[in-house]
């Protein structure tokens, strides 16, 4: 089954009208996310028209007119009437509140999809692309497999649609993707798929595999050492890995009014920093210090100048996926892919001296200085030595494990993905890392200090957050650009995993 019929393209010209940026500008809504959101009731070029024949009029209201041909979205509802005792009933619960049924055909932002879906919650009204797999490993323990299987094929078919598979489904993410975790999806409903739609997967791995490494003769053939291009930067060996990028350098429309504020403070540089901030959002890491020169200042951001170790360690796991379950023809060259793309992350993104795995910033030739939790995905994907695994393990131990769970970096800084935060995928990421090398009893350290934070919250709250303060865990996560949200897709999926294991 194929995408439902979408206008979603023809809302784009939208987000680059006046009345859009006007709007944002004016900041009639609290979050700018919300008027990217919003269903027009009539049809995009009518209202961008209207509004340039009325809005120097004496009388004009731009208020009224927003409420005159718009209709608002709601928020994702974070609860019910229902009052729940345990966990394990209200994420049940939830996934009947986050379910989304094939989408209608309004005229708004939404790229349609034609199978149920699990959104996030909150202002988050659409599926997100690596929060479905942290949000399938919980579906699947709830016995809803068959939910976790439609996901993975509305990533296909928005694959076919776009190109790419975008942040969300929404028209103003086309340009940019998230960290690649279709072949992870893959992996974990593998068996219950028919022989066709087990093809069709793959070619969608393959597809998607062709997406972050487009362009790799033409880098390949470039003389300059530090050349990057889209996805990829030559290495000073000449071999390629990845990195973050959008194609658009421009305000993000769901952020605009922030991002407009921000690049104020970078000046003429202020495309590029588009360009940082939109990659960044594609990490699914928006904001960390890990993209920042200065680790307390966001305007000094610089993400598309970083070779991140969780994105190369991800496509590993792709190129490995594919040598698995690709045609005998294709197998040599995936499995060549994944050998080299093994050496090329130890020789430039695991530290000796350090023992861990770091980013590396490709223009100055060095490693950043910024230890995270990405160091644990090498552990998942299962590339590392035993030594490396039992140098990451004490780094967890020394620097990022906090009584609520590990820390997302050992930086305090006002950035939601720093510390004193952590979040539901980076535990999994740890403890299935952790669990590859037999480190089961840090592993279940692990689980029992985030699920008892869940569970404590839980108590006082009676819901579920996107984000936790593992270091104080009494109090309520903040930073970033919004509010703590509610629901929560991937929080839900990790603790149910967790209490399974």
């Amino acid at each position: 089954m194929a995408l439902t019929t979408s206008g979603w393209r023809t809302c784009l010209p939208f987000f680059q009208s006046n009345l859009f940026k006007d709007v944002q500008n004016a900041a009639l809504f609290e979050d700018s996310k919300t008027f990217a959101d919003a269903i027009v009731l009539s049809d995009w070029q009518t209202v961008i028209n209207e509004y340039e024949l009325q809005k120097c009029n004496e009388d004009f209201s731009l208020s009224s007119f927003v409420g005159t041909h718009f209709q608002m979205p709601d928020m994702v509802a974070s609860s019910t009437n229902f009052t729940f005792s345990a966990v394990p009933d209200y994420v049940q619960h939830m996934w009947d509140v986050l379910t989304r049924t094939p989408d209608a055909e309004n005229i708004d932002s939404l790229i349609s999809l034609s199978r149920p879906y699990i959104v996030p919650g909150g202002r988050f009204r659409e599926i997100y692309y690596w929060d479905s797999y942290f949000t399938a490993l919980g579906l699947i323990d709830s016995g809803k497999a068959d939910m976790a299987v439609n996901m993975l094929e509305n990533f296909l078919d928005i694959l076919d649609e776009v190109g790419c598979i975008p942040n969300g489904n929404r028209a103003y993410y086309y340009t940019r993707s998230q960290p690649p975790v279709l072949a992870l999806m893959f992996s974990l409903v593998e068996e219950k798929l028919s022989e066709t739609q087990r093809q069709r997967a793959i070619a969608g791995i393959e597809k998607e595999y062709a997406f972050w490494m487009n362009g790799a003769q033409s880098i390949s053939d470039m003389q300059d050492a530090k050349q990057a291009s889209e996805h990829l930067v030559r290495m000073p060996s000449g071999a390629l890995l990845n990195r973050y990028y959008d194609s658009e350098a421009s305000p993000r429309p769901e952020s605009y009014r922030e991002d407009i504020e921000t690049a104020e403070l970078v000046g003429a540089k202020s495309v590029e920093f588009y360009r940082h901030i939109r990659a960044a959002c594609e990490s699914g890491w928006d904001f960390s210090s890990r993209w920042l020169a200065d680790e307390n200042t966001l305007s000094s951001i610089r993400t598309t100048e970083i070779v991140p170790v969780d994105l190369n360690a991800l496509l590993y796991f792709v190129e490995s996926t594919l040598a698995r379950v690709g045609s005998e023809a294709n197998a040599k060259k995936y499995r060549e892919a994944a050998t080299n793309r093994k050496q090329v992350i130890n020789t430039y993104l695991w530290n000796e001296d350090k023992a861990c795995f770091y980013d590396y910033h490709y223009p100055s030739n060095t490693q950043t200085t910024v230890l995270s939790a990405a160091a644990t995905v090498p552990l998942f994907v299962e590339l590392a030595t035993n030594a490396q695994a039992e140098a990451v393990n004490v780094a967890l131990q020394t620097h990022l494990l906090a009584p609520g769970g590990i820390v997302t970096t050992a930086n305090t800084t006002t950035q939601q993905w720093d510390s004193p935060n952590g979040w539901a995928p980076l535990q999994w990421f740890a403890v299935k890392g952790l669990l590859n090398y037999g480190f089961s009893d840090e592993a279940s350290d692990i689980i029992n200090r985030f699920t008892q934070t869940i569970e404590d919250h839980f108590a006082r709250t009676g819901v579920m957050l996107e984000k936790y303060n593992v270091c104080e865990p009494d109090k309520t996560a903040s930073g970033g650009e919004y509010e703590v949200q509610l629901g929560f897709g991937w929080t839900n999926g990790v603790y149910t995993r967790f209490k399974t294991m």
